[in-house]
């Protein structure tokens, strides 16, 4: 069985990695860029979207106030990028927000941060994935029939990527993420040229479209609600962006300046990219609708439920472009693809987090275990297996999904800005250089403006999304904040429990111990069982059977006079045919008349060679351990008999041994003639 599973484990993953070649994981900043910040700059492929949507509620007159909206989202993504530059200098060890919030603002600050951005990862991967789908949907109709389906692929798929370690999976996303940048640059330099140099008229597919408007002549209060819903719709846009702070120890020395300039290249990619599509979007005077059977109207008449409303970017790259041009094609493709890969910022925070918080006691310690690639690999399962859970209930319907979206971001972004404004004021009261002093001001000052601003955009998010489904964010941040302090409290009773008693307090011991060695017939494992008993040198030692057929009891009874074995023999009535409760009722009377004695109950099991073997044997022992381990007091020993077939096996785990599972071992190169090395291989001639 490991044979056959080592052969697609291999294929699939690539060779195990030593722990001391995990160095050589380590990002340089054009890797670290697309896989920490491939999140955020595949924002822009919905995000403008979402901010028309909103706005199309009160007609194409409120289209006019998008520029000021996208300022607003330049102002809090550079703002929130300044602070992130604060918290990976003081804080490079990757514990990120949480760390931040817990160090300054206690531990309760400090599971909230990681409650939030444990649902905000989940939700990245389900919302990116299912916006990929929707785009690759309007090409390819078998991916519209089968959303969920290809959804739920190609978070599969993403998941044996990331198996493959950090550095391989950052070279694969490498080149997609590039395209992607490069496509909307070029989208956006060439709408530039055409229409400011060359004057030409670039309309969208959607342009002669008409919408028809659910709330006209808005002002006032529902006015100022419409626009903030509108912000924080946009605010999708700065998704991710704290997964840098949390990835430090992935970059290379010296990390946390390598992560700081990592930062202010994507907030700079990612703004850039966000307003030239509104400019373009507004120029090419693109329609969108949060209704567009019913709502775009074309010459007066709703489109209807065939129709499909390709995204924002979609109908602006073919007003520039022209529609199924060679340009047109690649935007498309890589805007699909990096909406795929975007949901890598997740698969990269989510694990690192969630070590972190294992290795706190948060969570399950097998989250703190790297796998054979070096990668959180159990981190990594489970993000996936949430995402696709999310995925299905919401039927990778994208729309539905946002809703739910960026509510854990601006809890995390809001408690740490203010966990870093604490951090400041405790390093000031003991600085006393003039120089150093000035910048912890400065640092101060930019942290106090952000936690100030990330607050403000929470409170919009809440009370704009709340009925929408942000009230399922906040339930799944209660539910981690639960599940982790649970776990927490029985890791802490846990190891109160087990610690080590003081060596200078006296210890009780137990007066005498007390074997029994379970007999059902006389063969050679039970007296190796036997012979082995005898050995512990017991203070009382006998057999036990349980007489479950009387006339195989009879004859057991029989052979045991014949044997004259000098140990004597307990026979135990079991009217109703049971083995397990007889036995742990004997025991339990031998505990109750003796407190203080130690009862060691000696089991013989076989030793097969194939796992199918294992349910022919060994069950009743299996059964009867579960049982005593629950009572006090009482030790368990199983004393194994090897069985032919496992002898077998044996000589097939050596024959193993010499064997290399593909892409285990590179094969070295062709001999040459001469002398090879003590080691059998030669080296090249160099030519």
């Amino acid at each position: 069985m490991s044979r056959m599973t080592d052969v697609p484990k291999r294929l699939l993953l690539g060779r195990a990695l030593r722990s001391d070649k995990l160095s050589e994981t380590l990002l340089p900043k054009r890797i670290a860029l697309p896989v920490f910040a491939s999140d955020p700059l595949s924002s822009v492929a919905y995000a403008p979207g979402e901010v028309l949507l909103v706005l199309s509620v009160a007609g194409v007159s409120a289209y006019h106030f998008s520029p000021w909206i996208a300022v607003a989202v330049v102002v809090l993504m550079f703002t929130v990028v300044a602070s992130y530059r604060q918290n990976v200098r003081a804080y490079p060890s990757g514990g990120g927000d949480y760390e931040v919030a817990t160090t300054n603002l206690g531990r309760r600050a400090g599971l909230t941060v990681a409650s939030a951005l444990l649902v905000d990862y989940v939700l990245t991967v389900a919302v990116s994935i299912s916006s990929g789908v929707e785009n690759l949907g309007s090409a390819i109709p078998f991916v519209v029939e089968n959303k969920t389906l290809c959804a739920v692929g190609v978070i599969v798929l993403l998941t044996l990527m990331n198996l493959r370690g950090v550095r391989e999976s950052g070279k694969l996303f490498a080149i997609p993420t590039y395209c992607f940048v490069i496509g909307v640059f070029g989208l956006l330099l060439w709408g530039v040229v055409r229409g400011v140099l060359f004057g030409d008229e670039m309309r969208a597919p959607t342009a002669d479209f008409e919408i028809h408007s659910e709330q006209s002549g808005l002002a006032g209060f529902a006015l100022a609600f419409l626009l903030l819903r509108a912000f924080s719709s946009g605010c999708a846009a700065l998704t991710g962006v704290e997964a840098i702070s949390n990835g430090v120890p992935a970059f290379r020395k010296p990390k946390s300046k390598n992560a700081a300039t990592t930062l202010a290249m994507m907030g700079v990619l990612a703004v850039t990219m966000f307003c030239g599509i509104i400019g373009l979007a507004l120029a090419t005077d693109v329609k969108m609708a949060e209704n567009p059977a019913k709502d775009l109207l074309d010459n007066g008449h709703p489109v209807g439920s065939d129709y499909t409303q390709n995204p924002v970017i979609s109908q602006v790259a073919a007003a520039v472009f022209g529609d199924g041009s060679i340009p047109f094609v690649f935007l498309a493709a890589a805007t699909a693809l990096v909406l795929f890969l975007a949901a890598n910022t997740a698969y990269n925070g989510f694990p690192l987090l969630g070590s972190i918080l294992a290795q706190d006691r948060y969570l399950p310690r097998q989250l703190h275990t790297r796998g054979d690639r070096l990668a959180f690999s159990n981190g990594i399962v489970l993000l996936s297996g949430a995402a696709a859970i999310l995925v299905a209930v919401y039927e990778a319907d994208s729309t539905r999904l946002i809703q739910l979206y960026i509510v854990g971001v601006f809890v995390s972004f809001t408690l740490s800005q203010t966990g870093m404004v604490r951090h400041w004021n405790r390093l000031l009261t003991t600085e006393t250089d003039p120089a150093r002093r000035r910048h912890m001001h400065r640092s101060r000052a930019i942290n106090t403006f952000g936690a100030f601003f990330t607050g403000l955009v929470l409170v919009v998010v809440l009370v704009t999304k709340f009925t929408h489904g942000a009230w399922v964010s906040l339930l799944g941040m209660a539910l981690f904040y639960g599940l982790m302090t649970a776990i927490r409290r029985h890791y802490d009773s846990v190891s109160e429990e087990l610690a080590a008693e003081d060596p200078g307090e006296r210890t009780v011991r137990p007066s005498r111990v007390h074997s029994l060695v379970l007999v059902s017939k006389i063969h050679k494992p039970t007296l190796r069982a036997l012979s082995y008993a005898r050995l512990m040198r017991s203070d009382h030692l006998e057999a036990v059977t349980v007489n479950v057929d009387h006339a195989e009891t009879e004859a057991l009874r029989r052979q045991w006079d014949e044997r004259g074995i000098d140990i004597p023999l307990t026979i135990l009535d079991s009217p109703y045919r049971e083995i397990s409760k007889p036995v742990t009722e004997y025991v339990k009377r031998l505990r109750k008349e003796q407190p203080r004695d130690v009862v060691s109950v000696f089991i013989p099991e076989y030793v097969v060679g194939h796992w199918y073997e294992h349910v022919l044997h060994n069950q009743s022992a299996l059964r009867l351990k579960g049982r005593l381990l629950f009572t006090p007091g009482v030790m368990v020993t199983s004393v194994p008999y090897q069985l032919e077939s496992s002898e077998l096996a044996k000589k097939r785990a050596r024959r193993r041994e010499d064997w290399n599972a593909p892409g285990s071992v590179r094969r070295g190169p062709v001999k040459q003639q001469g002398k090879q090395s003590s080691a059998g291989l030669t080296k090249p001639r160099e030519k």
